[in-house]
C-alpha cells in the first residue's frame, strides 16, 4: 500500500478503472511513476504542481522515502530563493504518495517508467507492469537515448507505448521530445501531446533514432568539452565561460553534464556509439575516469565542479 510522509492519501479510494486514450486528458487523475531518482521525483513535482495525483514507486520503502526528503529539499531551496512559496510546497507534496509496491501501478491512469538507462532492467520492469495494468493503460518512458520500440516490445501494447523525454530541470525546462516507437498509435501519440500541453510543454514530436534530438546534438558538444579538459587546453571554469559569454548558453557543457550525472551521460554515449557507430559519441577517457571514481556530478556533490552534497 502506497505511503507518504505525512499520509494524507488513501490507496483504496484511488483505485478506479484506467481511461482510455479516446477520451479528454482531463480524465486523467492520477499518474504512476517508476523511479525516485532525480528524474523520477521532478516529474512527480511537475505533475502535482499541476494538479495530477501521482504514486511514486521504488524498489524499497527506504528508496522512495529518501526520494522524497530529497524532493523536499529541492523545494526548500527553490523556497529559500523565493521562486516557491511553503503553500506550493505543501499542496505538491500532499499529491505525491511513495510506494515499494508494483503492484499498485494498477491505480494509475498513466504509468511512466523513469529508471536508469539499462534496456534489461527496462524489460525486467516493464513485463510485469503489462500484466498488472489495464489494457487501456499508456505507457511512458523517459528515457533519453534507448530504443521505444525495443523497450515497448516486451509488452502486449506497443500500441499505446511512447516516450516523454523530459529534460531537467523539468519543473523550468519548457520541452518535452514525445518519441514514437514504431508501433506507436496516431491516437497514443495525440493524448499524449495533450498531456504535455497540460503540463506546460511544447512538445516536439520525433521518430525513434538513436539520441532523439536533444541528445544527440548536445552529447558530442559535451564529450568535446571534456576533451578539452583532458588535453589541459583550458580549465572546466573557463570552458564553460567560454560557452556562457561567447554563445549565450545559460549553462556551460560541463556544469550541464554535472547536472545530467557523469554515469547518465556516459550511458547515452555508450548507446549512441554503440548504436551509430561514430566516434563523435566515444565517451572521453576523462569521463570514464570520474565515473569509476564517483565522481558523477551534482547528485553525488563532485564531478567537474564541486556542489553542495544533495
Amino acid at each position: 500500500m502506497p505511503d507518504n510522509k505525512n499520509n494524507v492519501m488513501d490507496i483504496e479510494i484511488l483505485k478506479q478503472g484506467a481511461i482510455d486514450t479516446s477520451d479528454s486528458v482531463d480524465a486523467v487523475q492520477r499518474v504512476v511513476i517508476f523511479g525516485a531518482g532525480t528524474m523520477g521525483r521532478v516529474i512527480s513535482q511537475l505533475l502535482a504542481s499541476k494538479g495530477f495525483d501521482v504514486i511514486l514507486i521504488e524498489r524499497t520503502k527506504l528508496a522512495a522515502k529518501q526520494g522524497i526528503e530529497k524532493l523536499e529539499q529541492s523545494i526548500d531551496d527553490e523556497i529559500a530563493r523565493w521562486t516557491m512559496t511553503e503553500s506550493e510546497k505543501k499542496a505538491i507534496l500532499s499529491r505525491i504518495t511513495i510506494s515499494e509496491n508494483i503492484d499498485d501501478a494498477v491505480f494509475g491512469d498513466i504509468v511512466i517508467e523513469a529508471i536508469s538507462e539499462k534496456m534489461d532492467a527496462k524489460h525486467e520492469l516493464w513485463v510485469k507492469v503489462d500484466k498488472i495494468c489495464p489494457p487501456e493503460t499508456v505507457f511512458v518512458s523517459n528515457t533519453a537515448a534507448l530504443s521505444i520500440t525495443e523497450i515497448a516490445s516486451v509488452t502486449n501494447r506497443q500500441d499505446k507505448f511512447i516516450g516523454m523525454h523530459f529534460l531537467n530541470p523539468v519543473p523550468k525546462i519548457p520541452l518535452v521530445e514525445i518519441v514514437r516507437g514504431l508501433k506507436t498509435s496516431d491516437e497514443t501519440y495525440h493524448f499524449t501531446e495533450k498531456v504535455a500541453e497540460t503540463l506546460d510543454k511544447t512538445s516536439v514530436e520525433v521518430f525513434e533514432y538513436p539520441g532523439y534530438i536533444t541528445t544527440r546534438v548536445i552529447v558530442p558538444m559535451i564529450n568535446e568539452a571534456i576533451h578539452i579538459v583532458m588535453e589541459g587546453v583550458a580549465t572546466a571554469e573557463h570552458v564553460d565561460t567560454a560557452m556562457k559569454l561567447g554563445y549565450n548558453f545559460t549553462k556551460g557543457p560541463l556544469a550541464m553534464a554535472d547536472a545530467i550525472g557523469l554515469d547518465e551521460l556516459m550511458a547515452w554515449m555508450e548507446t549512441l556509439f554503440r548504436e551509430l557507430g561514430e566516434a563523435k559519441y566515444r565517451p572521453c577517457p576523462l569521463l570514464r575516469k570520474m565515473v569509476r571514481a564517483g565522481h558523477l556530478g551534482r547528485k553525488t556533490g563532485n564531478g567537474f565542479f564541486e556542489y553542495r552534497k544533495q
